[in-house]
C-alpha cells in the first residue's frame, strides 16, 4: 500500500495544492476540511482517495478522524497540519475576545491537537512525518496582524519540541514558514486580496520534497518567500 497522507484545510490554498502533489506522486491522500461541498469538489480536482469533513478546532473532531484513518488505511504515514485563517486582521484594541481566541484555536491548538492525536500511533509505527504549515508573520512584524503572528509563532516553536519529543521514534516533525500567495487567505479575513507571485504549487512542493527526504534526513523549518516580497525589519 501506498503511504497515506491526511492533509487538514485542504479544500483550498495551499491544502488542495498539497493533496494534489501528493496524489500525482502516488500517495493516498485523505483530505480534511469543514464545508462538505468545497471538500467534495477539491476530491475530484486533487485525486484524494477520501475526504472528511471536520472543525480541526476540536478534539473530538480529531478523535474521529484518527478512527476513520484507522478502520480504513490502518495507520497514517504523513500528518499536514494546513488548516488556518486570519480570523480578524485588526489592531489589538480592537479585537473581541471571540476573535482573539479564535483566531489562536485556528492557527495554533488545532495543530497540536492533531499532532498530539497521531503521535502514539506513529510512535508505535516507529516512523511517520508531521509537516506544520506557520507563516512568516511568525518571524517578521506587520501592524494588525499581531494575534495571528503569535499563534503562528507558537507554530514555529511547537515543531521544535514536538519534534524533540517524536525523534527518538523515528518520526520528524517539520514546520514550513510560507510568504503570502493569491490563495483566498485575505478576502476570507476582511482584507484586500493580493496578487503575489508565490503559488499554492510552491509550498506544495516544499511539503512534498520534505515528505520524500530519505527517513535519515529532517528539514527543521524552511521558509519560502515569493521572489516579489521585500521584508523591511523592526
Amino acid at each position: 500500500m501506498s503511504k497515506i497522507v491526511l492533509i487538514t484545510g485542504a479544500s483550498s490554498g495551499y491544502g488542495k495544492a498539497t493533496a494534489k502533489a501528493f496524489a500525482d506522486k502516488g500517495y493516498t491522500v485523505v483530505i480534511a476540511a469543514r464545508n462538505k461541498e468545497k471538500l467534495d469538489a477539491a476530491k475530484t480536482q486533487t485525486g484524494a482517495d477520501s475526504s472528511f469533513v471536520m472543525n480541526v478546532t476540536k478534539p473530538e473532531d480529531w478523535n474521529a478522524v484518527k478512527k476513520f484513518i484507522t478502520e480504513k488505511y490502518g495507520r497514517l504515514d504523513i500528518l499536514v497540519n494546513n488548516a488556518g485563517g486570519g480570523v480578524a486582521i485588526k489592531e489589538v484594541s480592537e479585537l473581541s475576545v471571540e476573535e482573539i481566541d479564535s483566531t489562536i484555536k485556528l492557527n495554533l491548538n488545532s495543530v497540536i491537537y492533531g499532532c498530539r492525536e497521531f503521535a502514539d500511533m506513529m510512535k508505535q509505527q516507529k516512523t511517520g512525518t508531521m509537516i506544520n504549515i506557520s507563516s512568516v508573520c511568525a518571524k517578521e512584524c506587520w501592524p494588525t496582524w499581531s494575534v495571528y503572528a503569535a499563534a503562528k509563532a507558537g507554530v514555529l516553536n511547537f515543531s521544535k519540541g514536538m519534534y524533540l519529543e517524536m525523534q527518538p521514534y523515528n518520526v520528524r516533525v517539520t514546520c514550513v514558514i510560507p510568504s503570502s500567495a493569491s490563495t483566498g487567505f485575505q478576502s476570507s479575513c476582511g482584507i484586500g486580496e493580493t496578487t503575489d507571485k508565490l503559488l499554492p504549487e510552491d509550498i506544495a512542493q516544499t511539503v512534498l520534497y520534505i515528505a520524500e527526504l530519505p527517513q535519515r534526513a529532517v528539514v527543521e523549518d524552511v521558509t519560502v518567500w515569493g521572489i516579489d516580497k521585500q521584508v523591511n525589519p523592526l
